[in-house]
Order: structure tokens, then sequence, then C-alpha cells
């Protein structure tokens, strides 16, 4: 008789562990991918949780390319992703939302001879093209204006990444076609140009300026796009000195689009779980009061609502 109690009692207990289990599973969102939507996926996982503490998170940063692959093997709920959503991963049954917007900018090691000269000149896309693409550039004095005898380091990004995806789109090619030392993540990108005083390369806004101070961090320049090509920077083209000018720039349309582009949320498929789909439509409603002192430039109204009308379908 007391046998029988004992395996009763350790039945009811085994349950009650898988309930708890089970509902803390649906109950816990995890997400993994783009760098460049990291910083505020953290901002708005740490915002929801004082509304809603049963809520766990899981967020890691890999790059685009493993959000995406993350989301759409299952591994993960939701990926954070920084391109724009190609056909082949559209025939997948990727799903998504857009979230924010933000871009991607070209950067040069601040201490070079030549940031001054490129302060006033600027790079034409052609030129970028010839720096990234075509290999025509090893020496800032090949440029037309520039007589700067300094070679060119190129750095790209090693991962499969929105960032370097974007910016090739902007020249016109693929992450594959980028030219330069290939180095892991948004972070190292930027450390790589801070270390090397002939070093260019590109990050994402929010790994370019300090959010606390509004500037540029230590070490690194941006080199600024000649966007009419006229061989110099017009005044409407110089938005850079300050991160809140840039992400005026990026919401008004001055700068160009790519390497500006909406960052999205993906999954396999519209999620079918419940505090994945609520945290997406607070994402996209309550969490955007937090996208600007984030770093990042908010949707328009209208873009929201079609992400709340396509949460709600």
């Amino acid at each position: 008789m007391k046998s029988t109690k004992s395996i009763l009692i350790f039945a009811v207990i085994i349950l009650l562990a898988a309930c708890t289990s089970t509902k803390k599973k649906e109950q816990t969102i995890s997400l993994s991918g783009a760098f460049a939507l990291y910083p505020l996926v953290v901002k708005w996982s740490e915002e929801y949780q004082k509304e809603n503490p049963e809520v766990r998170f899981n967020i890691s940063a890999g790059g685009a390319g493993k959000g995406m692959a993350d989301a759409l093997s299952g591994t993960v709920d939701l990926g954070m992703f920084s391109r724009e959503i190609a056909q082949a991963e559209i025939d997948k049954g990727v799903w998504w939302v857009a979230v924010t917007k933000d871009a991607v900018i070209p950067t040069v090691n601040a201490a070079g001879p030549v940031v001054e000269v490129l302060k006033t000149r600027g790079v034409t896309r052609a030129e970028f093209q010839g720096l990234y693409i075509e290999g025509k550039y090893s020496n800032w004095n090949q440029l037309p204006g520039i007589t700067t005898d300094q070679t060119i380091n190129v750095f790209t990004r090693s991962d499969a990444c929105g960032a370097a995806g974007t910016w090739a789109a902007y020249l016109g090619g693929a992450q594959e076609d980028l030219n330069g030392v290939g180095v892991f993540g948004d972070p190292g990108l930027a450390d790589a140009v801070v270390k090397d005083v002939k070093g260019i390369g590109f990050n994402n806004t929010i790994y370019l300026y300090d959010l606390k101070t509004g500037r540029k961090n230590q070490g690194i320049e941006v080199i600024p796009i000649d966007v009419n090509e006229n061989g110099k920077l017009d005044a409407e083209e110089n938005f850079y000195d300050t991160f809140g000018q840039a992400l005026a720039a990026i919401a008004e349309g001055k700068y160009p689009s790519p390497p500006a582009r909406e960052l999205y949320l993906v999954a396999k498929g519209k999620p079918t779980k419940q505090a994945t789909l609520n945290f997406l439509k607070w994402v996209v409603t309550n969490g955007q009061k937090f996208v600007s002192e984030a770093g990042y430039v908010p949707l328009t109204q209208a873009k929201l609502d079609e992400q709340v009308a396509k949460l709600e379908n």
C-alpha cells in the first residue's frame, strides 16, 4: 500500500514538473540573428518584461544569415534580419514583420591623413564600386582630386550578414562580390578599422556612433557619400557629425536606400505561439516609443499599421 502511494506521489510530481516545463517553454521567446537589430531587441525585451514579468527571452547575435537560418529551421522563435527578404527565402516559407529602420555607413580610420579631404569631397557610388567590387583602387591618390599617397586596406564582413548584403546591393552586387579582409560581426569590423590607420569598412549606425554622447566612436570616422556625384560634399549631403543628424537624414530619405533599409523579425510561417505574437504586436505598437532613444529610425505610422494588420489576419 505504501509503495503504491509513493508511486502515485512520484507520478504527480513528474506530471507537475512536465506542466511547469511546458508553461515555461510557452512563455520563453528565443531570437537570434542580425547585429544591427540586436541592441534594440535587447531593449525591447527589457521593457516588455517590466509589463510581462512571466515572459523570458533568449537573445543572441551572430549575423542576419544565422537569424534567417535559425528561424527557417525552427531553432528560434524569431530571427533578427537586416536586409531585403530574398525570393528564395520567401519560397522557403519565411514570414516577417518590419520593426524599424537604420542604415549601413562606410567608415575610415579617424587618424588617416585623407579624412579631412573626404569630409569635403565625399566618395561617389561609382568610386565605392571601384574600391569594393572592381578592386580598381589601392591608393587614395588614384581617386580624382585626392593627392594623399596612402594605400587603402579594405575590410568587409566574414559572416553572412545584412550589413554586407545591403552595402553590396548599393554597389550593384552581392556580399560574395565584396573585396577585402573578412571580419566577423559589426563590433569586429569597427574594431578592425580603428586599429588600422589605412583601413576602411562599413557599419550599421548603432556601431558607429556612441548612443550616450551622439558622437562617433573614438578612432572611427565616416566616409561621406557624394550622392549627386558632383565631386564635392554639398550641405544637404553633410549630416554625419552626430547620431541625431544621421538618423534624421535616414528618416527623411536624404541617405540612399540602400544602404538605408528596414529591419525585420522573421519566422517560418506566422508564429503560432501566443507569447511570440503578443510580443510582436507590442513591438509595432507600444514598443515603438523606445526606437528613437535606442538609436534607430521609427517606421511611418502607415507602415506600422500594415504590420499590425499582418499580425491580426
